[in-house]
């Protein structure tokens, strides 16, 4: 049996409970990595990611590779929070 069909039947072998659970877990793991990241940006720069890209950092840090990379991860970050959120508000768990 190829690896495809045999994760495949483990998932509809599972009740639709024990799946919500599994996708809350790793929404709950995934939006804990992001709100540290975003924690961890907002102590380096000393403000949140809005005030960040209003006040133009990125620019007056002359474009350097470390301030562009965090500009980036932040983003990806903030994008993340909101879309665990919104996954977590889609998956019903009965408990």
């Amino acid at each position: 049996m190829r690896a495809g069909s045999s994760i495949k039947h483990m998932i509809e072998a599972m009740s639709d409970d024990e799946l919500a659970k599994m996708l809350r877990r790793e929404y709950l793991r995934k939006l804990a990595r992001y709100r540290r990241l975003d924690d961890q940006l907002c102590t380096k720069y000393g403000m949140t990611c809005e005030e960040f890209e209003k006040e133009d950092i990125v620019a007056k840090k002359n474009y350097s590779w470390e301030v562009e990379a965090d500009a980036q991860d932040w983003e990806m970050a903030i994008d993340g929070i909101k879309i665990c959120l919104r996954k977590l508000g889609e998956v019903k768990v009965e408990y």
